[in-house]
């Protein structure tokens, strides 16, 4: 951090600790801090140092105090998606059409860059987060709404991640417009979330798995009571399309060790607020045997996301999650669970070609996506019934030629009924799923 910039920060950091800025809302405490950076400018100028960029400098004071410094700006481009930092000076933006970049620093050492994620675990989220050598981890939603994961201590430089959510707020229909499904798989989900399904979002990492759940959420009615639980908030369902929201976060213990509330506990909670439907943002772990608890209680409409490799390999990922909870649920009971809660999983994958520039004699530091990044349903299953270790299921849609789900097998003809009777228009002839 330059000196002039380092001075001001201390400076303005001093205005914003004296009582008249206490009682100032988050807006009005932003422009008091950049009435303080130009009066401090000025008082510079007076002394005979005249800086070079004046906005510049208080751009980078505000970015440092209220936002999180050099990377501010790359949060703030529309275009990026990504942001993987591997050390101060390793940094890595991927755009929203697949290509990849090497661009500057974000910070002068590795030290400044723990800094600002100390700060920024301050002053974000709902409760103070630590990032220290106790807690070498950190996870927390930003203003804007992305995700930021950071390690430091078990790895040899610190390192973090942020996922730029560019479509917060999305119904089917938009999904149908990015080319994500076809019309006919939006009618087909439409109807499964107005039929109170439970429904499974599945995929790889950076498959679009937040962004579905969204638009299946889009389709709630509005007069429903909605519980959210998340590691770290990251959904950010709109409140004018769900008025009664309650958002749910995950809290990690204090440095007493006391104070934890796992995301398993707060599914637990859920259960007990009246809520409609429950939403996990991410099953990673114990918390699967709760909430296909929560799915199979009533009329539910539950919804969650997991990380899989195929729409089959959901119902492992679901027995190796539950074998490893408190209960050590075997697999014969899991799958019994599994039968008796969820109804379909719908499996998104994302493929783009990338082709490397060949580096010249300087190397290169762009990646270009040749074709684009595209993510699309593969494949949607219904949950039919369990036998021994297997989960019997109906792929009812199955990646075609291009990879994109097309129709495949028939519905059974009560989850047919049900879904007509929520809206579903049949497509084709009659009969096409009898």
């Amino acid at each position: 951090m330059s000196t002039t910039l380092s001075v001001l920060r201390q400076l303005v950091a001093g205005d914003l600790s004296e009582p008249e800025a206490a009682s100032l809302s988050a807006d009005e405490r932003r422009e008091y801090a950049r009435s303080c950076v130009y009066r401090h400018l000025d008082d510079m100028v007076a002394s005979g140092y005249a800086p070079e960029d004046e906005e510049g400098l208080a751009r980078s004071v505000l970015d440092a105090l209220f936002g999180l410094g050099r990377l501010q700006g790359l949060i703030e481009d529309p275009d990026i998606e990504n942001i993987d930092v591997n050390g101060c000076d390793r940094v890595w933006v991927t755009y929203s059409d697949g290509s990849k970049e090497l661009v500057d620093p974000v910070a002068e050492n590795d030290e400044e860059l723990v800094e600002l994620l100390r700060s920024a675990a301050s002053r974000f989220g709902l409760s103070e987060r630590r990032f220290d050598l106790a807690k070498p981890e950190l996870d927390l939603q930003l203003p804007d709404g992305s995700r930021l994961s950071a390690l430091m201590a078990v790895t040899r430089r610190p390192v973090l991640s942020i996922r730029r959510h560019r479509y917060s707020d999305l119904a089917l229909d938009d999904l149908v417009g990015l080319g994500t499904l076809s019309d006919e798989i939006g009618n087909f989900l439409r109807a499964a979330v107005r039929a109170r399904k439970n429904i499974v979002v599945a995929g790889a990492m950076n498959a679009g798995k937040t962004t579905m759940l969204r638009a299946l959420a889009a389709e709630i009615p509005a007069r429903e009571r909605i519980v959210t639980i998340e590691q770290a908030f990251e959904l950010n369902l709109p409140g004018h399309r769900h008025p009664d929201l309650v958002a749910l976060e995950s809290r990690p213990a204090n440095l007493e060790g006391e104070g934890q509330i796992t995301v398993a506990e707060l599914v637990r909670r859920a259960l007990r607020m009246n809520a409609d439907r429950v939403i996990v943002g991410e099953v990673l772990g114990d918390e699967i045997l709760p909430m296909l608890n929560a799915m199979s209680q009533g009329r539910s409409g539950s919804m969650c996301t997991i990380h899989a490799d195929s729409s089959q390999g959901v119902f492992r990922r679901i027995a190796s999650y539950a074998v490893q909870a408190a209960e050590r649920l075997p697999l014969e009971a899991s799958n019994l669970l599994i039968a008796g809660s969820l109804h379909f999983v719908v499996f998104l994958e994302s493929t783009h070609s990338c082709v490397p520039c060949r580096p010249g004699s300087e190397g290169s530091r762009h990646f270009p996506a040749q074709a684009g990044l595209r993510r699309f349903v593969s494949s949607i299953r219904e949950v039919v019934d369990a036998e021994g270790s297997q989960v019997v299921s109906n792929e009812v849609y199955r990646p075609g030629v291009d990879g994109r789900a097309e129709r495949a097998a028939p519905l059974r003809p009560q989850t047919l009924d049900a879904l007509v009777a929520a809206g579903y228009e049949v497509p084709g002839l009659a009969g096409v799923f009898p």
